[in-house]
């Protein structure tokens, strides 16, 4: 089957607290706050996107933090997306892992599908690659590290799943995703064009722990989509298929569908547009609390639930 899918859009993660997530993402890694809103289905919850200078589908890294809140700690496992990877470029992994040594932090270096990585974990316990590539045209933003070390974008995540096969075959057919290379347990497989942002591995593991989700792991992995229609088309054929989805949501700066695939990791696949300047100028992306006009009322109850931040 042919989608319209463009790659990935974005990687949602279920964090800690608000402060030691803002401190990592932004001072760390160097990625911009695009947008500070709150979980629409909990309104006492931020919720943080970070990415490029604009919130690029493909760039974005988005986070709950949900300390405060009865959330149990997760257990990253079969299941589930258990590393997101960042591209860099492939000059600076070498001052990339100064730079995370410094901070305190254990890497774990690699070399997976001749790209060498960096694992590292968050302060919330979630595995977070470096990849240091040669192919990422896309422009870093530079305000926190410089343009020779700054993150192009995401560069891939990582599936666990029980049985690659049946999950393998749903990419493929489904979705229409292109199965590549393998290297060992772990499948390469291209998400439209494929290639640095466009890619996910899929990973085979036969024991080990099942994922149960909690502070600490990711929630699901969106994929990018061309249009509103292109979504409803593919909801049409998952809903043909017996596959269990949801109706179209508006999450503000995109619109989405989620569902399953076979092992078990809940996808999703988020339109393009309107994008994250249609509530706030570029140049202040980020800055300010953010709502929805349906939650614009409760404005001053949101603002007392949630923790107080500190910019970075």
């Amino acid at each position: 089957m042919t989608t319209l899918l463009r790659g990935l859009h974005h990687v949602t993660a279920t964090v800690d607290a608000a402060q030691p997530d803002l401190d990592f993402c932004v001072a760390l890694l160097g990625l911009r706050l695009v947008k500070q809103t709150v979980n629409f289905d909990n309104r006492h919850v931020y919720h943080f996107y970070y990415g490029d200078e604009r919130g690029t589908p493909g760039t974005l890294w988005t986070t709950f933090p949900y300390r405060g809140h009865g959330v149990r700690v997760g257990t990253i496992g079969a299941g589930q997306v258990v590393t997101t990877a960042f591209s860099v470029p492939l000059t600076s992994i070498a001052s990339w892992e100064a730079r995370l040594v410094d901070a305190g932090l254990v890497v774990d270096a690699s070399l997976i599908f001749g790209e060498p990585q960096l694992v590292v974990t968050d302060p919330s316990g979630l595995r977070i690659a470096i990849v240091g590539t040669t192919n990422d045209e896309r422009a870093p933003w530079t305000q926190v590290v410089g343009e020779g070390l700054g993150v192009r974008g995401l560069h891939s995540v990582t599936l666990a799943v029980r049985d690659a096969g049946p999950t393998l075959a749903f990419l493929h057919e489904v979705l229409g995703c292109t199965v590549g290379a393998a290297e060992r347990q772990r499948t390469r497989v291209a998400v439209g064009p494929g290639g640095t942002g466009a890619q996910l591995d899929v990973l085979q593991v036969t024991d080990g722990p099942r994922a149960i989700n909690g502070l600490g792991t990711v929630h699901h992995v969106a994929l990018a989509i061309a249009s509103e229609d292109a979504q409803l088309a593919l909801r049409e054929t998952l809903v043909h298929r017996g596959v269990e989805v949801t109706p179209v949501k508006d999450r503000q700066y995109f619109r989405s569908i989620y569902f399953r695939e076979p092992g078990g990791v809940l996808i999703e696949v988020a339109t393009l547009a309107p994008g994250f300047d249609v509530d706030e100028p570029l140049s202040s992306l980020g800055r300010a609390l953010k709502l929805p006009a349906w939650q614009e009322p409760h404005r001053a109850d949101i603002e007392a639930g949630l923790p107080h931040i500190v910019l970075p």
